[in-house]
């Protein structure tokens, strides 16, 4: 199965971090928040990507390179002006001829893709939110979602007045190529503001996972340290450099995964 990372982001409230680097190569515990990302699609089943590329792209392309080191095929695709989530996308769906899953590459995780796609396909729907309960949903895309998991109703960065639901989008979608001949290419296009109330306005049901797990998109500095403190605690199963999965395995491509040895 493929996998778009979504990766053009500047990340402007987390400056001074972002200043000579893009978001996703801005590191939680000695690793790139994406290299986090590439191991959880990895564990999960996922063996090709796209990654779309905005801002500093080259420090991205350097980094991961083909995806060989990562156990994974990486294609890239560069945008020249800002395309919005859902134009980004559409520049690669050509590519992507199945079902597939857009994920952030500036957020932690530990989610279970895997359930969310059987989700996904147990609905037999276009599109899939993957959903999560926070304390303040006030910098979120506020989703609400009935109890046979369909999506009624959402609104992006609410006020206090307009909060109906501590479920928020997490920028994680489990989606059909179809869902692209909605609107043209090359136009700013977003998912939330835009594709997503396109399906609703035209009868199409939605999916609304909530999902178990850790979710930071780690949107300021003061989420950044949390994040580390999460990771270090054990609050999120991750890979800290020397230590975890990611670190007892390493891929070859000749031999695929292989225990290290120290």
């Amino acid at each position: 199965m493929k996998a778009v990372i979504m990766a053009g982001g500047k990340g402007t409230r987390l400056r001074p971090l972002t200043c000579n680097k893009p978001k996703p190569m801005v590191p939680i515990v000695n690793r790139p928040m994406m290299e986090h990302i590439i191991y959880l699609l990895q564990k999960h089943g996922f063996n090709e990507v796209w990654i779309t590329l905005f801002y500093l792209p080259e420090l991205i392309r350097n980094y991961f390179g083909d995806g060989s080191e990562f156990g994974m095929k990486i294609n890239y695709s560069l945008e020249e002006t800002p395309l919005g989530t859902a134009g980004s996308v559409k520049k690669v769906v050509d590519n992507l001829n199945d079902t597939f899953l857009v994920i952030s590459g500036d957020a932690l995780t530990d989610i279970n893709l895997e359930k969310a796609i059987k989700f996904h396909k147990a609905k037999k729907v276009k599109a899939t939110i993957v959903l999560t309960k926070v304390p303040n949903p006030l910098e979120y895309g506020v989703v609400i979602a009935d109890q046979k998991g369909e999506v009624k109703r959402f609104l992006e960065k609410p006020g206090w007045g307009e909060v109906f639901s501590d479920t928020v989008n997490t920028g994680i979608y489990i989606l059909e190529p179809e869902v692209f001949n909605l609107f043209e290419s090359g136009s700013e296009f977003d998912f939330s503001k835009n594709l997503f109330p396109m399906l609703l306005d035209k009868g199409e049901s939605i999916g609304g996972f909530v999902a178990d797990g850790y979710w930071s998109d780690i949107g300021n500095l003061e989420q950044y340290r949390q994040a580390h403190y999460d990771v270090l605690t054990g609050k999120v199963k991750g890979s800290i450099p020397g230590c975890g999965w990611a670190n007892q395995w390493r891929f070859t491509p000749k031999l695929g995964w292989k225990a290290r040895s120290y």
